[in-house]
């Protein structure tokens, strides 16, 4: 594995060259290095909202493919569990239900909903059993508000990727936005993961290839915000006081025209605040030359819908698919290495740059 060097001095960094964007090995690296350690987003309790209800999902689909599901016990505690029993490695739950307990339907094995080890057909004779092994894995949970999180490798505090974000909004009233399926969306984008979060984390591009968005947001004023280690802000204010948030005293932003914050959370979550609501984003790696983009959205206020930053997403989401496209094309040219960094603009690529390297050198 190549070792990855990213200055930590703007002004004299170079970029990540083009292997990290081409390279299948290094594809696969990153399966490990970053994703299984990281934190990743399932997500809103209403997918377990009763007692009993259980809902499997596969984590990262055609890449990191881990069977998963969600269970809120008797107690109302909501479980992340591994869906994969401990027997002979069938799939426990095959869809969304509500159960008592968890029941392998190949050879009866049973667990609770939260995940121990209830009883097993034919298995008197068995020594040594059953044993802490014979329970589902349990990855870690994190929740927030309404959004579950989960760690395969549980390596990391969630405070390293969470904090700043959580701080900044604590004063909106996250428990009433809503899941609004008919504004989610799935996107196949021809481009490696990468590629999309480094495009997404600097307004650099903004008044070249989103002439709507530049029409609403202020671009002299767009500022970028590093938080250590592992998230950022870019602030997206408005040329005027319309569409903008209603800020409270208490937030550090209160005087100022916010149109939109795009917090980004490695190594592949943003987390789109508008007046309407919130447009989590999440790109899921697929090959070494392309991802699916997921939005997931959630609504606060209705009548804030289709106004301002928060308007367009589609039609913005397009514009960002075909230059990311055309830049996965170009990283393959034998003529291109590596390139440089605005030190007023691209704060925020320079930093996942530089997490990135942390995360494959280890």
């Amino acid at each position: 594995m190549p070792h990855y060097f990213v200055d930590p001095d703007i002004a004299l960094a170079k970029t990540l060259p083009a292997d990290f964007y081409t390279s299948a090995e290094v594809f696969e690296q990153c399966r490990e290095k970053i994703f299984a350690a990281s934190w990743q987003f399932i997500g809103h309790t209403g997918l377990v909202s009763a007692k009993g209800d259980v809902h499997p999902f596969t984590l990262l689909g055609n890449y990191m493919d881990e069977p998963l599901l969600l269970a809120k016990d008797k107690t109302g505690e909501i479980n992340v569990l591994s869906n994969v029993c401990t027997h002979r490695g069938n799939l426990v739950v095959e869809k969304a239900c509500k159960l008592n307990s968890l029941r392998c339907r190949y050879h009866g094995r049973m667990f609770g909903l939260d995940g121990r080890f209830m009883s097993m057909p034919e298995f008197k004779e068995v020594k040594n059993f059953p044993t802490a092994g014979d329970d589902l894995s349990k990855p870690a949970l994190f929740s927030w508000s309404n959004w579950l999180f989960t760690s395969l490798e549980n390596k990391y505090p969630t405070d390293l990727f969470f904090r700043d974000m959580t701080e900044r909004v604590n004063w909106m009233p996250l428990a009433d936005f809503k899941f609004e399926p008919a504004m989610s969306r799935v996107f196949n984008v021809k481009a490696n993961w990468a590629l999309y979060c480094e495009n997404y984390l600097e307004g650099f591009h903004i008044p070249f290839v989103h002439a709507g968005l530049n029409a609403v947001i202020d671009y002299g004023e767009y500022a970028t915000e590093i938080f250590f280690p592992y998230s950022s802000l870019q602030l997206g204010l408005s040329k005027t006081a319309v569409d903008c948030f209603d800020l409270p005293p208490s937030s550090p932003d209160y005087g100022k025209n916010v149109a939109a914050y795009y917090f980004w959370v490695f190594p592949n979550m943003m987390f789109n605040f508008y007046p309407w609501g919130l447009s989590v984003n999440v790109v899921e790696p697929v090959s070494v030359g392309g991802c699916r983009v997921k939005f997931f959205s959630y609504v606060w206020d209705e009548s804030k819908l289709n106004k301002g930053a928060g308007a367009g997403l589609d039609k913005v989401e397009q514009e960002d698919e075909e230059i990311v496209e055309n830049v996965q094309r170009g990283v393959r040219s034998r003529f291109y290495k590596h390139g440089r960094y605005s030190v007023t603009r691209e704060q925020g690529t320079h930093h996942f740059h530089r997490i990135l390297a942390e995360f494959m050198n280890k």
